[in-house]
């Protein structure tokens, strides 16, 4: 991204950093005031009156360790490229009380629930009192990347949960269900009372299950009997309704069906032996003569390239997904550098952190600048599938990076949960290889330069 996109993006007077004092391995202390002697600007206190309280029974307790770790509310590298000023006054207000909400339900639990591998769920239908719900299907695609940002900086797992439903179910009935079927399902789904899946890669077929889907549809009367298996479905065992994609029997066609969880012949059992993003519940799907009336086919679908047009904006949030991740691992590496002393001083003072903070800044920066610019794309129609997975790929290995150096800077530490460098570390991974591996993006992006297709 040149100079002049930074420069562009920039509409006030430029802004200074801000870095969070807090150490992120001791309990969390009232910041500093506004500015410290070294004219740093400092982290503001939360509005106390606005807090959002937690249920008793998902707050952590004071006994966990992992409770110990400090939230952090820092946004240098938004304020470096002022961003903020692309927004409205009423896109800011929601802006500002998605990162509330993260900061008061989502990362004082996000810790313990990653540890036992287990899904928040109170706190996650509270995301609809944000109202963020349907902003990509609404048109605002930069205010739907930057809620993004801030629930991946929280949590990677809740923020897939909600990419999972919000942009592949909801989008999946939003853009190709019936005028029936949109009134019976959307309602409950965009105030999160129902949950939402999306099923589509199978045990045998991940990156190619264009041309080799084996879940079968075969129509019978005013039913479908649906057949097969899918594989590493999210909201898999917690999900109200799924999408369901199979081919259909005889036919060169694919559809797509909202089915019941409780549908006799379905089954879901839960894929627990992750290292990353263990808060989304992954599933293994069985569907056995699993019977859906014509009124759940999705009329909209007949071919694999409607589904396609899903992928390219589940892969546009995955990009915005690695921006937050590596926000979230600056949080914990700027906080480190400075409050962690070795030889009679902070570990910030020595060029080795330094660099290694620049350069995790650098990543993020250039890595939201990128997303911006696809926001745009998206906004007037031209984001492609190529556009989508060179950020794919790009981003989410500047964001492993990242993730290594933050890790790195953290030192024995950075390997415990409770420092906030090792979760980030480890879900960076998933981020890399879901929705289109890094090298299943990369072979996107060569075949649309060179013309040659290397996997066909």
């Amino acid at each position: 991204m040149s100079c002049s996109t930074v420069d562009h993006l920039r509409t006030g007077p430029a802004p200074s950093l801000r870095f969070c004092p807090t150490d992120p391995l001791g309990p969390c202390e009232t910041p500093a005031g506004p500015r410290d002697d070294d004219g740093d600007a400092a982290m503001s206190v939360l509005d106390q009156s606005t807090a959002i309280p937690a249920p008793a029974d998902q707050s952590p307790s004071s006994a966990d360790p992992v409770a110990d770790r400090p939230t952090q509310q820092t946004h240098y590298v938004s304020e470096l490229l002022g961003v903020e000023n692309l927004l409205d006054a009423s896109d800011r207000a929601v802006l500002d009380r998605v990162r509330r909400y993260c900061e008061e339900r989502i990362r004082p639990v996000a810790d313990a629930f990653w540890l036992r591998g287990e899904f928040p769920r109170e706190v996650f239908t509270g995301l609809h009192e944000l109202g963020i719900v349907g902003l990509g299907s609404r048109g605002q695609h930069l205010l739907a990347g930057l809620v993004t940002i801030e629930l991946a900086r929280a949590d990677l797992s809740l923020s897939t949960a909600f990419g999972v439903h919000d942009g592949l179910h909801v989008g999946a009935i939003s853009r190709y269900g019936s005028a029936d079927q949109k009134e019976r399902f959307l309602p409950d789904a965009q105030a999160l009372r129902t949950l939402g899946a999306f099923a589509l890669t199978e045990p045998d077929s991940g990156s190619d299950i264009s041309r080799s889907m084996t879940t079968t549809a075969r129509r019978n009367g005013d039913q479908w009997v649906l057949n097969g298996r899918k594989h590493w479905i999210g909201n898999g065992t917690i999900a109200d309704n799924l999408v369901v994609w199979a081919a259909v029997e005889g036919e060169k066609a694919v559809h797509g069906f909202i089915v019941p969880s409780d549908a006799p012949g379905y089954s879901a059992v839960a894929i627990d032996d992750k290292i990353s993003a263990r808060i989304i519940q992954n599933a293994e799907i069985e569907l056995t003569d699993v019977r859906v009336g014509e009124d759940r086919r999705l009329p909209g679908v007949m071919t694999f390239r409607d589904v396609n047009t899903l992928l390219l904006h589940s892969r546009i949030w995955v990009g915005w997904q690695t921006v937050g991740l590596q926000f979230a691992a600056l949080d914990t590496a700027i906080a480190r550098a400075r409050t962690r002393s070795q030889f009679g001083r902070p570990i910030g003072s020595f060029q080795l952190t330094q660099e290694k903070l620049a350069r995790m800044i650098g990543n993020a920066s250039s890595s939201l600048s990128l997303m911006i610019q696809l926001a745009r794309a998206q906004s007037d129609g031209t984001a492609t599938i190529e556009l989508a997975a060179v950020a794919k790929s790009s981003l989410s290995l500047r964001a492993r990076e990242t993730a290594a150096l933050g890790r790195e800077i953290s030192g024995g530490d950075g390997i415990r949960v409770r420092s906030g460098a090792a979760k980030v570390f480890a879900d960076t991974e998933a981020v890399y290889t879901y929705e289109g591996s890094y090298d299943m993006n990369c072979l996107i992006v060569g075949r649309h330069v060179t013309g040659h297709s290397a996997f066909e």
